[in-house]
């Protein structure tokens, strides 16, 4: 592989979902984001929900991951997450849906925070999106 590229790697439970060579990777951090090129040091975060963008090129690829980890290391970019999804398979309606049923009154405290994390996953997912198709508008 040459020195100006990644390899980035996306694996869930059910299977490895991604597994490609790009010149860029953003992941969503738990308490931000982190942007990888070529010759990044060795480091394991903790994934946040939100967007993975990888760039080859003029093309920009992006994914909703929920959470997990991420090494990087010898030039490869390692996603392990719960759920990973491409953002033209987000459906927006029922993303919409899920949220406006979370944002309900809960019952108990455990359920409010139940539905704040359902809240947030749907926000991080419709952000996706909506990053998806402003980019392709232009």
């Amino acid at each position: 592989m040459p020195e100006r590229e990644l390899q980035c790697v996306v694996v869930t439970p059910e299977k490895a979902m991604l597994d490609e060579p790009a010149d860029f990777v953003a992941v969503p951090m738990f308490d931000g984001e982190l942007g990888v090129l070529p010759g990044r040091a060795p480091l394991i975060g903790r994934l946040g929900c939100g967007e993975l963008r990888l760039r080859r090129g003029l093309d920009v690829r992006r994914f909703y991951v929920d959470g997990g980890f991420v090494q990087v290391r010898a030039n490869t970019v390692t996603v392990l997450t719960s759920r990973a999804q491409r953002a033209e398979d987000i459906d927006t309606t029922a993303v919409s849906q899920a949220l406006h049923a979370a944002l309900a009154p809960a019952p108990t405290p455990q359920a409010q925070e139940e539905q704040l994390k359902a809240q947030q996953r749907a926000r991080a997912q419709l952000r996706v999106a909506h990053h998806r198709e402003e980019h392709a508008a232009r």
